[in-house]
């Protein structure tokens, strides 16, 4: 078991704030946590944040990465439950963006103990298309051509994702933003995140969901369209689903302010 100094460096975790509810906020693939910057001054002051990096994002310890361990998400909700159990956290409402929804949900069927609630933003158990009953958004194809273009041109692949996640009309800055952060991340350690984000599929885990969750779902997402949230709304009891009048994949940096009114307003349930 890895010391709590050690976890804390692994994953370069940091804690804002100090308010009585716990909120920790995971990001989404090729992100690290400065995309809750837009976030953070809505909620600093009435909750305790916990924020960290997954294992080759943002400023954690490169070293730690093993292919066997973060080959799937299983790897990655590991870390979540052990960042938990060094900060002596419990009741903790995890909210994670994009492939995070389903890490944490990973984590509190392992470790229900360690949870209160679920805050999904933007999330898919599966990108993949698998007709007639689930469609995750993509073919196959799409997105084996999409890793390919990590292979052959990186900054490239980071430029032409940024604007088709974030969504047409972000503004650029937004969209620069995002695309630094994809850039970030060590390319051999994102291909093989992104292999477990892209090609999993956890909807069987769904009906595991131990805690109430809200899904934040964006009107308009080319990453995860409103009838992925509708889905997994119904497969995954216990579960609120909120279509916000919103467009794109990252509300958390689009939207801040209204992401902060859906997040209040779950945490006074």
């Amino acid at each position: 078991m890895l010391l709590k100094e050690e976890i804390v460096a692994r994953n370069n975790v940091t804690v804002v704030g100090s308010g009585d509810k716990t909120l920790m906020l995971a990001h989404g693939f090729g992100c690290d946590q400065q995309v809750w910057q837009h976030l953070i001054p809505y909620l600093e002051k009435d909750y305790t944040l916990v924020l960290f990096d997954y294992v080759g994002s943002g400023k954690s310890q490169i070293s730690s990465f093993s292919e066997s361990r973060y080959r799937t998400l299983e790897g990655y909700a590991k870390d979540v439950s052990e960042i938990c159990q060094a900060l002596n956290l419990d009741q903790v409402h995890f909210m994670g963006h994009s492939v995070s929804g389903m890490i944490g949900l990973l984590a509190s069927i392992d470790h229900p103990e360690l949870f209160a609630s679920h805050l999904m933003l933007c999330p898919s158990p599966c990108f993949l298309d698998a007709p007639p009953d689930y469609y995750g958004g993509f073919e196959r194809a799409d997105l084996e051509e999409l890793l390919d273009l990590m292979d052959r041109n990186y900054i490239g692949w980071a430029d032409y994702l940024a604007p088709l996640v974030m969504g047409p009309e972000s503004a650029e800055l937004l969209i620069g933003e995002l695309a630094d952060s994809f850039c970030s991340t060590d390319p051999v350690v994102a291909k093989i995140f992104a292999k477990a984000t892209f090609f999993s599929d956890y909807r069987h885990k769904l009906a595991e969901a131990k805690h109430p969750a809200v899904i934040l779902q964006s009107e308009r997402d080319t990453l995860a369209n409103p009838k992925v949230g509708r889905y997994m709304h119904a497969h995954m009891p216990g579960s609120t689903l909120r279509l916000l009048a919103s467009e794109g994949h990252c509300l958390h940096m689009t939207q801040p302010e209204l992401v902060a009114q859906e997040v209040n307003a779950w945490l006074r349930y």
